[in-house]
C-alpha cells in the first residue's frame, strides 16, 4: 500500500522518508495541492519495474510484428545463423 505525503512532509523528512523506503520498500506518493505529484521508490524496485517494462515493449514489438506478417518460419532462422556461424 502507497503511503501518501503532501509535499511540505517530504520537505521536512526527505532523509526519514529515503530510510523508510530502504526498510519497506513502498511507493511514497508525493502531493501538491492535493494532487498527487510525484512517486519515490528503492532503487531496487525502480530496476525491477524498468527491466518489466523493457520486456513489455519487446512483447508488444514481436505483437505487432506478427499481426503485420513480419515473421519467417524458425527452421528458416535457424538455417540462417548456421550459416553465418560457419562462415567465420
Amino acid at each position: 500500500m502507497a503511503k501518501i505525503k503532501p509535499i511540505s512532509y517530504f520537505k521536512a523528512n526527505a532523509a526519514e522518508i529515503v530510510r523508510t523506503i530502504a526498510e519497506e520498500p513502498e511507493p511514497f506518493v508525493i502531493t501538491q495541492n492535493g494532487e498527487a505529484k510525484a512517486v519515490l521508490l528503492d532503487y531496487e524496485r525502480y530496476e525491477e519495474q524498468q527491466e518489466t517494462l523493457a520486456l513489455l515493449k519487446i512483447l508488444a514489438l514481436g505483437e505487432k510484428q506478427v499481426r503485420e506478417g513480419r515473421t519467417r518460419p524458425a527452421k528458416e532462422v535457424f538455417d540462417e545463423l548456421r550459416a553465418r556461424w560457419q562462415e567465420d
